[in-house]
Order: structure tokens, then sequence, then C-alpha cells
């Protein structure tokens, strides 16, 4: 319907909270892709001193013929040489309660991986002990996209080492259980 003496454009606008075109301000865009939720995981690589870990919710599986999945990292991420050198990386599914460990590994200065329970991978790479799940993958590919890095992989073992408990997810830039509503705040991610 369309609202007497307005254009199409300034009528869809007069009815949305928020409405931009081109070009598209970043910060709007990280506030409109907050109303997507999404899981919480913890990439880990790199085998012994140089195993490092970081925070990340841009994850998705990309197929299951073969086994792939996906991930992107800011390109001045601590973590991307780390992928890059030992060409395997572990994705680690956050359970609800698992918010002090998102957090410990969500700044650009994080816990020591050494710190933290865990085992190690078939690849190598640390697997976190206390996560609900995990995939180990070998990296096949990897694309620039804008100021991030798409780290392409398949998928070699995976695992749920806890059964029955809600994940950790990330909602209008919070934290939270799922069955909780995720507190405010503003975690820095390095992915």
């Amino acid at each position: 319907m369309k609202t007497p003496g307005l254009s199409h454009r300034e009528a869809v606008s007069s009815r949305m909270a928020v409405h931009e075109t081109d070009p598209v301000d970043g910060k709007v865009l990280r506030n409109v892709c907050g109303l997507f939720v999404t899981g919480v995981t913890v990439i880990t690589s790199g085998v012994g001193d140089a195993a490092d870990g970081t925070t990340v919710n841009s994850f998705t599986s990309v197929s299951l013929d073969p086994p792939m999945v996906l991930f992107c990292l800011h390109k001045e991420s601590r973590l991307r040489p780390v992928v890059q050198e030992t060409g395997a990386y572990a994705v680690n599914f956050l359970a609800g309660q698992h918010e002090r460990l998102a957090r410990a590994f969500a700044a650009r200065e994080t816990a020591p991986i050494h710190t933290v329970a865990s085992h190690p991978s078939v690849t190598g790479v640390p697997v976190l002990s206390e996560a609900l799940a995990f995939l180990s993958c070998r990296l096949v590919d990897e694309f620039e996209g804008g100021d991030h890095v798409v780290f392409l992989a398949e998928v070699v073992e995976l695992g749920v080492l806890r059964q029955n408990r809600e994940p950790l997810i990330f909602f209008r830039g919070a934290l939270g259980a799922l069955e909780d509503e995720p507190m405010a705040g503003h975690p820095i991610w390095d992915g």
C-alpha cells in the first residue's frame, strides 16, 4: 500500500525502524545481522606451544558429501597465520553455561590454550574437552572476502561430548543460553 505523497522508497522507509541503501554503514550492518541468532564456537588450531583459539559465530555447514564447513576470520586475526600454517582447525560448539569460556577467547589477547582442558584431534589441533560438540577439519581452501578470510575445510572427525545441553547463542550483540534472555554487552570478536 502506497502512502499518498511519498515515493515507494520513502513509504517503505517510513514503516521501518532502520532502512539504508548503498552505501551501507558497517555499524548498521552489524546491528541488523545481530538480529540473526547464531551459535557460538571456539575455533582452535595449531599444535603444542603454537596452539591458539578464538571465539567465532561466523561458522556454517557447507556440504554433506563431502562433509565441509567454513568459518570467517578478520584478516588481522592472530589465529589466521596459525590456521594457515597448521592446515587444520577444530570447531568447538559451546553450551549455554560456557559464556566465560567464550569470553576467554573473544578478545585479541586471550587465555592461553594450555589453561583450558583440551585433547588432540586426529589432525593434532586441540579440541576443548568441555565443548558441547566438535568438528576436526583439514583446510581445503581460503578466500578473501572484504576485511575477512573464509576458511573452507573438510570434516575428518567429529564428536558430541555433552548430551542434552542447550547451546550458547549470540543475539543482538550479546551472549546467552538458548533458554535465557541473552545479557546485554558487547564482546569483542577477533573473528
